[in-house]
């Protein structure tokens, strides 16, 4: 198996969970500018990370490649096991990650696809901010009394944790948000995110 991935970004969920999986795979950072390239629009046409590549088999979609990987090593229960009410519990926080935080993320990093005019951009940023806030603090009452958004460990929470990176990245303060907080420096103890991170040079 192969990981096309950008150092931070959203693949680094994939890598991981490929990192919890135990399995041997490569990892290849892919540049912003050749993201566009033939080469890559060949694996995928979308021009955009991750991209996990399994003998002939090229998938995409972050959630897509996250279920793949737990159907497929089914011994690192990567969607938190066989119960079928944790697995759907799982899933539910994964969609919220990549359908509601990773989106509202989106006029940050790149206002010019809303708003022409740069003087404009600060305010649409602003109001980015408050939604990321606001999606945060679900995240965080969904934590209380627990560690993991599932109850255990899952690919939900490692999307979590690379999207808590960002938060940080652009200047949110997470100080009042102490349930994701403590996601975070739990996250940052584990094994396999380490490894993950120290791949990808963060």
């Amino acid at each position: 198996m192969k990981l096309y991935y950008m150092p931070g970004a959203c693949s680094l969920a994939d890598h991981i969970a490929l990192e919890w999986t135990g399995a041997k795979y490569d990892a290849e950072a892919v540049a912003r500018e050749a993201l566009k390239q033939p080469e890559f629009l060949a694996l995928n046409p979308m021009g955009s990370v991750p991209c996990l590549v399994d003998d002939d088999f090229v998938l995409t979609q972050n959630v897509a490649i996250l279920f793949y990987l737990d159907e497929k090593f089914p011994q690192a229960a990567l969607l938190g096991g066989s119960d079928k009410q944790v697995r759907a519990n799982a899933m539910r926080w994964l969609a919220f990650c990549n359908a509601d935080l990773h989106e509202a993320f989106v006029p940050i990093f790149a206002p010019m696809r809303f708003i022409d005019n740069e003087k404009e951009h600060p305010a649409l940023q602003n109001t980015a901010r408050e939604k990321i806030v606001r999606l945060l603090g679900i995240a965080n009452n969904a934590l209380q009394g627990k560690q993991y958004l599932a109850g255990v460990k899952t690919v939900a929470d490692a999307y979590l944790f690379v999207i808590l990176r960002w938060a940080v990245g652009v200047g949110i303060d997470l100080s009042p948000f102490t349930n994701l907080t403590a996601l975070m420096n739990t996250m940052n103890q584990d094994a396999g995110v380490q490894a993950a991170l120290k791949a990808e040079g963060l």
